[in-house]
């Protein structure tokens, strides 16, 4: 349990919340939401104790333990995989070290031995000696082979070192689990993992997450940081979003009746609490959405980019014809014998469990990279709009914003550009920035409209929420569902494709499976699942 009393946080003379009075407890999971800026990281910090707040306290449950998800990826270099999970239980640790310390000595006498036998009792009352099986456990659950359970944590990649950090996170069991996004660099099997880990997790945890599904999947309560505040409301991301909608909705229409309001209220949480019950992901959090009320439901502040993609002319029937198409890097196949046709109408998901193929494919696609083996014919019709994995290359010159865009743009004029990047959340001077200092987020928005003008009919996205905060994902998210040409895409976003794509093709270095199905289905499909066991054995 985590309680939080008159908590205040101030940078000079900007407030980011004040009165903050919150009850985090067992049992149930929070998500964190907020715009950019907000404060959703630095409220984690704070009750880590890795930041202090201008006023008020944070205090645990007597006796209970918080674990948090590291974010500096160097910080363990020089332990093994193994020890910097084990780690994470710093008591455990700690008592580990002193014991094998007092063995070590060369004078042991008897009184170190009776204290010895003081720590082995404490260990075995902490399940030390499965601590290393429970620790192995957990790195296998997120794809870190045994053979590097050993090596030093510098030798590992990046995105592994990512994976191990989680792990050390979750081990032990916290009272108290704090994580800020979880899911980063994790691929869709393994975030699946988390979820079902987390749903069996009995004690407190507070979640940062740009992943809608995932917070959708995990969370009892969501905490909103707006107006300067923070909130927690009953239920998941889905409930607080579509209901802050519908609150935004009835502020804005003055005529409507206090009685039909409230009427429309209550029968939006009866859809919603019904299409819970039904929800297979939420099915193993007995709490979830118990207790919702009418006055949970207010409208947001938040600002959501215009993301509109109209395509200049519609494509015709043939769109993509691919055959036979391999490549490989380095000496080692990253997809090969890939053959398919793609009609108008198709919406598909390209998903692998090599990243680097799916980003090599559509570099293909693209013109951008030579296939090793095959070719492809795009249709006579289609105008391709292409959103990168690396758009590094993109802003490499000191240019501002609105120069930059001006490139990609038919009518250049300071004043259609200055309304298009509105849209797009660049207000006021913003729009003479300087494109080499952009952040992460910045810069997607900014590719996104480069897209936007090229009024393609056929979109390639490569993991297009990366750096995105969740305004620009769920506004991105919903004009995709409602696009009329044709999309390509890899995405780490669950919900992105189950919403959007009615087609899954999985390439991998021994052949492909194509099916004209959602998402959910695909990955609950028995003969797809035995089809990748034969291709993933070869």
């Amino acid at each position: 349990m985590i309680t939080i009393s008159d908590l205040g946080v101030q940078f000079g003379k900007q407030v980011l919340f004040q009165d903050v009075n919150l009850k985090f407890t067992a049992g149930n999971c929070y998500g964190i939401i907020g715009a950019n800026g907000a404060g959703k990281s630095t409220l984690l910090k704070i009750i880590s104790g890795d930041e202090d707040a201008t006023r008020g306290t944070v205090k645990l449950g007597h006796d209970e333990r918080l674990s948090v998800l590291k974010q500096n990826h160097f910080e363990f270099d020089e332990i093994t995989v193994l020890n910097t999970v084990l780690m994470g239980h710093t008591v455990l640790w700690d008592l580990m070290q002193e014991k094998n310390a007092l063995y070590e000595k060369p004078d042991f006498s008897e009184e170190d031995g009776l204290k010895a036998a003081d720590l082995e009792a404490k260990y075995a009352d902490m399940d030390g000696w499965n601590a290393e099986t429970e620790a192995a456990i957990l790195l296998s659950g997120m794809k870190i082979k045994e053979s590097l359970h050993y090596k030093l944590m510098k030798e590992l990649s990046g995105k592994e070192k990512v994976r191990v950090l989680l792990a050390q996170a979750l081990f032990g069991k916290p009272d108290n689990l704090l994580l800020d996004e979880p899911t980063n660099d994790l691929d869709l099997e393994t975030i699946t993992w988390l979820e079902n880990y987390l749903h069996k997790f009995e004690n407190t945890v507070l979640v940062v997450s740009h992943d809608r599904y995932f917070l959708d999947s995990i969370s009892t309560h969501t905490v909103d940081i707006d107006f300067g505040k923070v909130q927690i409301y009953g239920g998941n991301y889905s409930f607080w979003y579509e209901s802050s909608q519908l609150a935004l909705r009835q502020q804005k229409a003055q005529n409507k009746k206090a009685e039909e309001k409230k009427k429309e209220l209550l029968e939006f949480i009866a859809r919603f609490k019904a299409n819970v019950a039904k929800s297979k992901q939420t099915t193993s959090r007995k709490k979830m959405i118990e207790k919702l009320n009418i006055e949970d439901i207010q409208p947001s502040s938040r600002k959501y980019p215009g993301i509109i993609f109209s395509p200049e002319r519609l494509p015709g029937k043939s769109v993509l014809e691919v055959s036979n198409l391999s490549k490989s890097i380095g000496g080692e196949v990253l997809f090969k014998d890939i053959e398919f046709t793609i009609e108008k109408g198709d919406k598909i998901a390209i998903i692998s469990k090599d990243a680097r193929a799916m980003t090599a494919f559509f570099e293909v696609l693209n013109g951008d990279s030579e296939p090793d083996t095959g070719t492809y014919v795009w249709g006579q019709t289609v105008t391709k709009a292409y959103l990168p994995l690396d758009n590094s290359k993109f802003f490499e010159g000191e240019e501002t914003l609105v120069d930059w865009l001006a490139k990609f743009s038919k009518d250049t004029s300071e004043m259609y550009l200055r309304g298009y990047l509105g849209k797009m959340l660049f207000s006021g001077e913003e729009i003479y920035k300087k494109i080499n200092v952009l952040s992460g987020g910045e810069k997607m928005r900014c590719m996104i409209a480069r897209m936007i003008l090229k009024e393609g009919n056929v979109l390639i996205l490569d993991t297009p929420t990366n750096h995105l905060d969740l305004e620009s994902i769920q506004a991105f998210n919903n004009n995709l569902k409602t696009f009329k040409g044709n999309i390509l895409m890899a995405s780490h976003d669950h919900e992105f494709i189950q919403s959007v794509c009615n087609r899954i093709i999985e390439i991998t270095p021994n052949g492909m499976i194509d099916k004209l199905m959602e998402y959910d289905e695909y990955i609950a499909n028995e003969q797809v699942k035995q089809r990748q066991l034969e291709l993933y054995r070869k």
